[in-house]
């Protein structure tokens, strides 16, 4: 990937760029030129299905996922019939075409790489 970034940037998650809340989902986003990184976190029942699926007006999410997660469980299933599942440590890359939700009663922690720009996005 070429870029075209010269400068030096740091930037706190604690003061982020911009804020997302759908139900049960807090998305802390800090843009870095062309990127943008977020913390993603979800409540304890959270679903992709009850708390995304209304803003994005999708069957299932389309986005592709590549990030950490730093805390919880997330069961994810793929529109084929896999299924994995992500706990704290675990690094993960989840393709387009997939639902997913926390497993039990801690908030799912993670930080994202790739979507968290578009993720929780209405359309239109």
């Amino acid at each position: 990937m070429s870029t075209t970034t010269h400068t030096l940037q740091v930037k706190s998650h604690t003061t982020p760029d911009e804020l997302r809340s759908p139900e049960k989902t807090l998305l802390e986003l800090n843009h870095l030129d062309e990127f943008s990184i977020g913390r993603m976190t979800m409540q304890p029942g959270w679903t992709w299905a009850d708390n995304i699926k209304p803003v994005v007006n999708t069957d299932s999410c389309q986005l592709l996922h590549v990030g950490y997660c730093v805390s919880g469980t997330l069961e994810t299933m793929l529109d084929d019939g896999t299924t994995a599942t992500i706990t704290a440590g675990d690094s993960y890359l989840i393709p387009p075409g997939h639902n997913a939700r926390v497993v039990g009663d801690e908030p799912y922690v993670a930080i994202e790489m790739h979507s968290a720009a578009s993720y929780g996005v209405p359309t239109t």
